[in-house]
């Protein structure tokens, strides 16, 4: 049970990661971001981005707040799995 929550977890975190990579790489295409599907990528991922580009200013035209972003998220699957260690 507790595994399978874990894994359940560990997926959700890294689908995540993968949507926030989607919404990076659509900065690239002219008018990606302004798509229908654009726009609902902006509205799940713009949320956990936020804070992140408050903190890290961006240097010159790079915007890394994302790279971190997408750092934290490995880190909090690093994080779960410990959380599920100590439980078993």
């Amino acid at each position: 049970m507790l595994e399978t929550l874990r894994i359940a977890i560990n997926n959700i975190i890294l689908m995540y990661s993968f949507l926030c990579i989607i919404y990076i790489f659509m900065s690239w295409f002219p008018n990606a971001r302004e798509s229908g599907f654009g726009q609902f990528v902006a509205k799940l991922v713009e949320p956990y981005l936020a804070p992140f580009r408050q903190i890290i200013p961006p240097l010159g035209m790079i915007d890394i707040s994302p790279i971190v972003a997408i750092l934290v998220l490995r880190f909090s699957t690093n994080g779960v799995n410990f959380l599920f260690s100590l439980i078993q």
